[in-house]
């Protein structure tokens, strides 16, 4: 494969774009390789990435049942940021934000990650209390945080209702500066590009139908695209795990699948510069590069595997936007989506070994899977190299929700829905 520079992209140009290489191979699967991960999103791709990057493991195939970033790595509001409370989360998240910051220059192309900023709203002075401790636990675990009073809230970003006779009066907010965005498709592509220089096979169209067992442990795969054998199978399916993990015997997975919907409005001139959480209610906007304000809200209430939207939650989130940003009442909204989320019991994510020989589990991703990826990846490749966790995911097992050891971001107890 051919390395991305300036040179390229003038010699490129001269010559009319028609000397562009492919950015990944489309290889037939082969009979065995050392691993296989099923899955081709942002998680799937980021650990076939690692495994040859960080651990010499080449031979590794990522099947996808359908195209490359066909799932959520293509269906989210692309927000990156390491603001959390606990320490197991606190020091993963951080470890990907890291990871992110050198994301274009290591896979050697634009992800186009932008640190513009993650600003949550706070409306009343307890919120304010519980900001400056989320704050001061984040500055405790080494990561940026700055409590901000009402005038420096406005002067970050122009356009909110800062007034008193606003439904829900703005009293500051936390902010983490490093935070921002990155391009979700640029993301796919980046890894499959960084794993297929490696000599990772990429093989799409090729949906996993079964697992091949012998003396209990998982030794391959049986798929649209015949039979494929490995030393080690990894998951990394997001809103899928339960179906397919249901094929290796896993059966009642602590998680439900709920579909997360994200909206794009028509282009504007640049108005929201950072990205804005609402404190009073669940929204957070950003807007694009090329314009359109990308934002998003609550997942739907019911378990479904539909990648696609509903009335009632575009009224919420249009309702939240308009009462931060009086001045988007009139914008008209060009398309949206669903993502498939599967959604853990405590709200924090699962990466370990799996309760069967040979099968290793990344799930659970809730609402952070995007900004996940980078780390993800990284710890799932590890666990599976190693074949342990590694000490930044060590915390994220399956065992701990039947030991009592659960992640419980949010305070929220042991229901899915409110994660």
């Amino acid at each position: 494969m051919a390395r991305y520079s300036i040179f390229s992209l003038l010699g490129n140009a001269l010559t009319g774009n028609r000397r562009w290489q492919r950015v990944w191979r489309s290889p037939e699967p082969k009979p065995a390789y050392d691993v296989v991960i099923v899955g081709g999103g942002g998680h799937g791709l980021a650990t076939a990435y690692y495994l040859a990057k960080e651990h010499g493991i080449t031979n590794v195939a990522v099947l996808e049942k359908g195209w490359l970033g066909s799932g959520n790595i293509g269906r989210n509001t692309t927000i990156v940021r390491s603001n959390y409370l606990l320490e197991p989360n606190a020091r993963f998240y951080e470890h990907s934000m890291k990871l992110w910051e050198g994301l274009s220059q290591d896979l050697n192309y634009n992800v186009m990650f932008s640190q513009r900023g993650v600003l949550n709203l706070a409306h009343t002075p307890g919120q304010m209390d519980s900001y400056a401790q989320r704050g001061n636990a984040m500055r405790l675990h080494g990561i940026d945080a700055e409590l901000l009073g009402r005038e420096e809230v406005a002067k970050f970003a122009p356009g909110l209702d800062m007034s008193r006779s606003a439904r829900f009066p703005i009293e500051g907010g936390l902010l983490q500066p490093r935070g921002g965005t990155a391009r979700h498709d640029a993301v796919a592509w980046g890894y499959a590009y960084g794993a297929d220089s490696r000599g990772v096979d990429i093989i799409e169209n090729c949906e996993v139908t079964g697992f091949l067992r012998e003396g209990g442990a998982i030794v391959g795969v049986e798929t649209s695209r015949g039979t494929i054998r490995a030393g080690k199978v990894g998951v990394a399916v997001a809103g899928n795990s339960s179906v397919v993990l249901e094929k290796a015997g896993l059966n009642g997975l602590p998680i439900e699948s709920h579909v997360l919907q994200a909206f794009v409005s028509e282009p504007l001139k640049p108005l929201i510069d950072s990205v804005v959480t609402y404190g009073a209610g669940h929204l957070y906007i950003s807007q694009s590069d090329k314009g359109g304000l990308v934002f998003g809200g609550d997942i739907d209430g019911y378990n479904s595997y539909a990648q696609r939207g509903n009335l009632p939650i575009i009224k919420q989130v249009a309702a939240a936007a308009v009462t931060m940003f009086p001045n988007l009442a009139r914008l008209r909204l060009v398309r949206h989506w669903g993502g498939i989320m599967d959604m853990s019991m405590d709200g924090s994510p699962i990466i370990c070994k799996g309760p069967v020989e040979g099968l290793y589990i990344n799930a659970g991703w809730c609402y952070g899977g995007f900004k996940a990826t980078p780390a993800s990846g990284w710890c799932f490749a590890s666990t599976i190299a190693n074949g342990q966790a590694h000490a930044l995911n060590a915390a994220f097992t399956l065992e701990r929700f039947c030991q009592g050891r659960v992640i419980d971001e949010r305070g929220a107890g042991p229901q899915p829905r409110l994660h």
